[in-house]
């Protein structure tokens, strides 16, 4: 059972049954235990009544020889010589003991009340089948009001079920009436305190999913603006090619687009990096993993960009350190690390990386002798597409938004300083293992 407000009936209706059924036993053995005292009371007033006249007049013993009476009324003598009967029955009980007592006369039992007075002994008696049918009676009586309001109160049940839950179903179908161009926040306003913090969530949702969506719609343009110039610029190229004169311009012409080739290529490829860490990407698999084995295969595919520019690596790794992580994500870090640090210093200076425990802590360090990074400007690097004009080198501005994205989802920091090679100083700290 998955509705709510059937579960809350169910409770409710079982709830009310029971306490129903416990309320119309107790009121029954009530009414039956007072209608009892009822009747003693009705046989003792008799008696006593008679017993105080002295004698039953004509017109009290025809009342009382009546046959839908059900009392009966005995008269004996000190002696026991019956003087007087309210009718001839040979099933009437006999003289029995002073007070109320239980006669069995023939499989019947009568209840009794007997006085004696200086002459005689009163006894009035009644057939306790007939006592016990009308206290039953009357007890049933009492019960059926209970048993007519159980439909009422499940009536009742089924309104107060609905009215408790219709700001759920307000909330539901306001959600449900939105879509991806309509994220305002839903109304909070006269809302009970167990559907507030549902609603605050949903709100938090819708924040969460607006401000993806708005990341989502800028990142497609940021990266088709990005896109737009290396494709222009391969088409120029492309122009030029063609119209080269002799072998020498053709020669200039192809290698020119092949650089444009390789810029669009490193931009798609990290755009694809980018896409694969972001928050809303699929996870992948975490694996133990050594970062000194992984920063070296990462670095020694950037070495032969390296060597183009002259410059080189120095790789102090030795020791294994592990890190519980994604393999391919990693390797896009250290690559944008080492690349960045090679692109932006100057032609023939060296890069150094580091990996080592700090305090039992795994940590990646690049040291590069380019221009660095001032203070003011070392938050806004990790946007996406933000670029420095800096020794007029081309870059694709995706380099630390990836870096620090792929940190994220590895629950590392990092952070950017002044190093002592004179450039810019990357630290990539780790949790703990």
């Amino acid at each position: 059972m998955k509705s709510i407000r059937a579960r809350l009936l169910l409770v409710l209706l079982g709830m009310l049954t029971l306490i129903a059924l416990v309320m119309g036993g107790v009121t029954y053995r009530n009414v039956l235990a007072e209608t009892e005292a009822l009747f003693d009371y009705q046989l003792r007033q008799m008696a006593l009544s008679l017993r105080d006249q002295g004698e039953v007049s004509e017109s009290q013993a025809g009342a009382l020889a009546n046959e839908q009476l059900d009392f009966v009324v005995q008269i004996w003598t000190l002696d026991g010589r019956s003087i007087y009967a309210t009718r001839a029955h040979e099933d009437l009980p006999s003289r029995a003991l002073l007070g109320l007592a239980d006669v069995r006369v023939k499989g019947e039992i009568w209840r009794t009340y007997s006085v004696a007075t200086p002459g005689r002994v009163i006894q009035v008696a009644q057939p306790l089948a007939t006592r016990q049918r009308l206290a039953a009676e009357a007890a049933l009586r009492s019960v059926v009001p209970l048993l007519v309001l159980v439909p009422l109160l499940a009536g009742l049940a089924w309104w107060l079920s609905a009215m408790a839950l219709s700001p759920l179903n307000r909330v539901a179908a306001e959600v449900k009436s939105r879509d991806d161009k309509l994220l305002q926040p839903l109304a909070e306003q006269g809302l009970p305190d167990e559907v507030s913090p549902l609603v605050n969530a949903l709100n938090g949702l819708l924040q969460r999913l607006g401000q993806t969506l708005d990341t989502q719609r800028a990142f497609l343009s940021d990266a088709a603006h990005e896109l737009r110039s290396p494709l222009t610029a391969l088409k120029l190229q492309i122009e030029s090619l063609r119209r080269a004169p002799d072998d020498d311009a053709r020669a200039k012409a192809v290698s020119s687009l092949s650089d444009g080739i390789d810029r669009a290529a490193r931009i798609v490829e990290q755009l694809l990096a980018l896409a694969r860490s972001e928050p809303g990407a699929q996870p992948p698999p975490m694996e133990p993993l050594d970062l000194s084995e992984l920063v070296r295969q990462a670095v020694a595919d950037t070495v032969p960009y390296a060597l183009s520019r002259g410059s080189s690596f120095s790789l102090q790794a030795d020791a294994p350190v592990t890190v519980r992580g994604e393999r391919q994500g990693l390797t896009a870090l250290v690559r944008n690390l080492a690349d960045n640090a090679v692109r932006y210093a100057p032609p023939g200076s060296q890069v150094e990386l580091r990996v080592s425990l700090e305090q039992g802590v795994p940590l990646l360090q690049v040291d590069d002798a380019g221009p660095g990074i001032p203070a003011s400007e070392r938050e806004r690097v990790f946007d996406r597409f933000y670029r420095r004009a800096s020794g007029g080198e081309e870059g694709t501005g995706l380099g630390l938004a990836i870096v620090r994205s792929v940190a994220a989802h590895h629950g590392a920091t990092v952070t950017l300083g002044q190093s002592p090679l004179g450039g810019l100083q990357v630290r990539v700290r780790f949790p703990a293992p």
